[in-house]
């Protein structure tokens, strides 16, 4: 273990054994823009970086039992489903990307979330064909798709895990039983809740009998999780998707005041897709991340892509040159997702033609490096001729900040990596709690209304079997040889694009180490406002952007990026100073 998560071992054992503190309000390093300090870590063997201590430190486990990085990143998942249960865990989905370095062979899985086969387009419609309310759509059992992230991890675990299935899931099993702190990004989101106060489990584990949020650093225990956990070692991800917990989750969506549709037979029939990834190139490098639902890599491979006639390397990384330009792009790029990017087997998507070389730089030539654009119009992609163009997914939206995904990224000593994103959406996900864990709420990320304003069906609309559009976009990052050099992703709704965006432009344009990489200040656009990470030099940067013609916002991001770098003597690691992750190597 470095100096670096040792330190963060003994705050942890410190929680457990003095008076806990009162639960923050402001003074957590996601509000008000405050940070922890976080510093490189570096490895000559491998490297983990999670959102959490202990989640890191399961993964370390796994990897000195010679286990993979796959190995490594279930372990420090099954982990954040206790210490970070608002963002992640086994009643919601992910999507991760591996590379086989033995083999060059990259793979991406997608465990994402599916509507269940009673789900129609109608699903967020009132009585009256008005869109529900956002809060009570995500407070609601419509709002639960099918979990899909062990039998993502199952899957994965099949083709590229060393360690027993068994062994993985040791080190969640004991913090359950045994007891782990609250932590403070927890419990910021835990007053004020009703369903979790209402929820005799969840109220025992988060609230004292009073009612009032128990102190930042209490230790609690979870038995239900430590035998959900010690029945899936036992008997593989069959255990979830069959018998006794498929119907008690099935029973929690069904009977919630406002019911979802999901059934034991649609847990039993989730399977998961696993694909080549979708890739592209910027300069001399070569980038892969997940195919379609997932918006974030096509997103992430345009800016990249409009930018590359620029000269970034000759600017100042925190300029407003800079800014006005990456923002430019955000436009761009999201004015793309908001019109095609959706589920592939359910609409024609048209992925190779807003990645063409000619396109983008069609697209690049609309940037005016003097005046913004204002609002970007979504272009119209070279097709084939089977290609029909969809409509408008949804109306276009300010940046969600959602909080309930994590992001881990890991690489082991045989030079195999992985970048794993992981969520339940919102904060609890959609607050419904079954066994230990929660249920998620993806099923908000499809358009609220099933037609546009022409009344032509859009192509996020919901749909059985289904899968939502996402702004998860784990990253994989590979050099002129072919062999993988960076791992990275974020958290935070549609800030995850353009958050590592601007982490890939740091360590390959402007050479940064990937902590520094991480810490620099958020600014992305999209294709709304630009916003300005507050307390930090893109917050001073206002003015000059709306001498350009940006309607600014200064907002606190705590985008939650964890990356890997492979460097000339071993890997470096990076966790994101607005949250309480580490990264760690032996």
């Amino acid at each position: 273990m470095n100096n670096r998560l040792f330190a963060f071992s003994l705050i942890a054992t410190f929680a457990l054994t003095t008076q806990a503190q009162p639960v923050p309000t402001r003074d957590a390093p996601e509000a008000a823009g405050t940070r922890e300090e976080k510093k490189l870590a570096f490895s000559k063997r491998d490297m983990v970086a999670a959102a959490h201590p202990l989640a890191v430190e399961a993964g370390l486990d796994m990897l000195r039992k010679g286990g993979s990085a796959i190995d490594a990143a279930i372990a420090a998942q099954m982990v954040l489903n206790l210490v970070e249960a608002q963002s992640s865990g086994i009643g919601g989905g992910g999507f991760l990307v591996h590379h086989d370095a033995k083999r060059k062979k990259t793979l991406a899985y997608d465990g994402r979330e599916t509507a269940p086969a009673g789900a129609t387009p109608n699903l967020f419609l009132d009585k009256d064909g008005k869109p529900m309310r956002q809060a009570d759509a995500v407070r609601s059992g419509k709002s639960v798709g099918v979990p899909g992230v062990l039998r993502m991890l199952e899957a994965a675990h099949a083709a590229h895990g060393v360690v027993p299935w068994k062994d993985l899931f040791a080190p969640a099993i004991k913090l359950a039983e045994t007891g782990y702190p609250l932590m403070a990004r927890t419990m910021l989101h835990v007053p004020g809740s009703a369903p979790l106060l209402a929820n005799a489990e969840t109220r025992a584990l988060f609230f004292k009998p009073d009612g009032t949020p128990k102190a930042v650093g209490t230790v609690v225990t979870n038995p239900a999780f430590a035998k959900v956990m010690r029945r899936v070692a036992n008997e593989g991800a069959d255990a979830f998707y069959r018998g006794e917990i498929a119907e008690r989750i099935a029973a929690a969506v069904r009977s919630h005041e406002r019911p979802g549709t999901l059934a034991v037979e649609d847990l039993a029939n989730y399977r998961v897709r696993i694909s080549e990834p979708t890739c592209g190139s910027y300069r001399q490098y070569r980038l892969c991340g997940m195919p379609m639902p997932s918006s974030g890599t096509v997103a992430i491979l345009q800016m990249l892509g409009v930018l590359e006639r620029f000269p970034l390397t000759t600017m100042r990384a925190e300029s407003a040159e800079v800014a006005h330009l990456f923002a430019e792009a955000g436009r761009l790029a999201f004015a793309d997702r908001d019109k095609f990017a959706a589920d592939d087997r359910f609409a024609d998507v048209p992925v190779a033609g807003m990645l063409n070389k000619d396109y983008l730089r069609a697209r690049s030539a609309l940037i005016n490096p003097q005046k913004s654009m204002g609002r970007a119009a979504a272009g119209s992609p070279p097709v084939t001729p089977s290609t029909k163009l969809v409509s408008l997914n949804n109306a276009v939206h300010a940046p969600d900040f959602e909080g309930g995904t994590s992001h881990l990224s890991v690489a082991d000593a045989n030079g195999n990596v992985v970048s794993f994103t992981t969520s339940v959406d919102a904060f609890f996900g959609s607050q419904i709690y079954v066994d230990g864990f929660f249920l998620n709420n993806q099923l908000t990320d499809f358009s609220m209304q099933p037609t546009d304003a022409s009344g032509a069906a859009v192509a996020n609309a919901v749909y059985p079997g289904k899968r939502p559009r996402s702004s998860m976009a784990p990253m994989l990052v590979f050099d002129e040889r072919g062999d993988a050099m960076m791992a990275i992703g974020s958290a935070l709704g549609t800030t995850i694009i353009n958050s590592t965006a601007k982490t890939i432009l740091g360590v390959l344009d402007w050479k940064q180490d990937i902590q520094t990489a991480i810490a620099a200040p958020y600014i992305g656009n999209s294709n709304t406002v630009t916003a300005l990470e507050r307390s930090t030099s893109a917050e001073k940067l206002k003015a000059s952007l709306e001498a350009l013609g940006h309607e600014t916002r200064v907002a606190d991001i705590p985008s939650g990026l964890h990356g890997v770098v492979r460097v000339k003597d071993g890997w470096q690691g990076g966790a994101d100073p607005r949250r309480h992750g580490v990264a760690a190597g032996r």
